[in-house]
């Protein structure tokens, strides 16, 4: 294990991470559609390398670049604000009591959150160390390359988030967006652009990894957030897709991020994980399955 641990350090030599001397902060633009810092705060973005970082398994950071997000003017865009604007807000929200509960479920630690379900699940559903191993080297290094690759799109795109967006509603160029100079986030924004969601990205990877580990995406877990405001606690599953989803529309009710933000960030997390796991950490008596049916449909959905 240690000659293992060895190899993964000196293999990981120049990986562009943390980079030494610190770049210059990034504090996007102030054009309309892209980010740029909010209170409190006014921090700029967080780790802005992270989108180069040279990725586990992915053959490069934009190997899975989301496709870019609608255009301000469009419908799809409209159709979002006004979901966000209504079930997002600090006050006088749409949100239910429920919906409430899930946004501060959900915003949490999820390194901690998923590491501990990975923990819990193969605890008490893998008997091999063997198989445990490759399913902690599997779902990690998915989440891994999914943070790179929702960096790499947010670095790409500098898309702004909601807070900013609805707070310039009137001057958008959009007809069906009425601005809110006053509009607040149910939860403090993260300190970096929104295309697109890293939270989702993260999640998506590790639940689709599992889902392709146990070849099913029916399977009873427990999730444990670490929010303080958390109540309940603890979320019993019996999806992996559920929980997936859940993690969606939880970023919406909190008001950080849209739901194209969120949707794309899914899809990205589940591209890393079907890649990782068809091309990495291949068991030794494995048969040539690649997860897919014959016509080379994905086979555990």
């Amino acid at each position: 294990m240690g000659a293992a641990a060895a190899g993964i350090i000196a293999l990981r030599v120049g990986n562009r991470s943390f980079p030494n001397p610190t770049p210059t902060p990034f504090i996007g633009g102030t054009n309309l559609g892209v980010w740029h810092p909010t209170l409190p705060g006014n921090l700029p973005m967080l780790a802005p390398w992270l989108g180069t970082v040279t990725p586990f398994t992915l053959t490069r950071p934009a190997q899975f670049r989301a496709a870019p997000p609608p255009a301000l003017t469009s419908r799809r865009y409209a159709r979002d604000y006004h979901e966000v604007k209504a079930v997002g807000a600090l006050n006088n929200s749409a949100r239910t009591p429920e919906q409430t509960d899930l946004a501060h479920f959900w915003n949490a630690n999820y390194v901690v959150i998923w590491n501990r379900a990975l923990r819990d699940i193969a605890g008490a559903h893998v008997e091999d160390i063997g198989d445990s191993a490759r399913l902690f080297a599997l779902a990690d290094m998915a989440m891994a390359d999914a943070i790179i690759t929702s960096w790499n799109s947010k670095n790409y795109y500098v898309f702004w988030r909601p807070i900013t967006a609805i707070r310039e509603g009137d001057n958008d160029g959009n007809p069906q967006t009425a601005g809110d100079s006053t509009w607040q986030s149910l939860t403090i924004n993260p300190n970096y652009p929104d295309h697109t969601s890293g939270a989702n990205a993260f999640a998506s990877a590790t639940l689709r990894s599992l889902a392709l580990f146990f070849g099913t995406d029916n399977f009873n877990f427990f999730v444990r957030s670490n929010s303080p405001l958390a109540s309940p606690a603890v979320i019993e599953y019996s999806r992996f897709s559920d929980a997936a989803q859940d993690v969606v529309d939880a970023r919406i009710y909190s008001g950080i991020h849209f739901r194209f933000a969120d949707e794309a960030a899914r899809k990205q997390g589940r591209q890393v994980a079907d890649w990782a796991f068809r091309h990495y950490m291949r068991p030794l008596d494995n048969d040539g399955d690649d997860g897919k049916d014959d016509n080379g449909h994905d086979g555990h959905r």
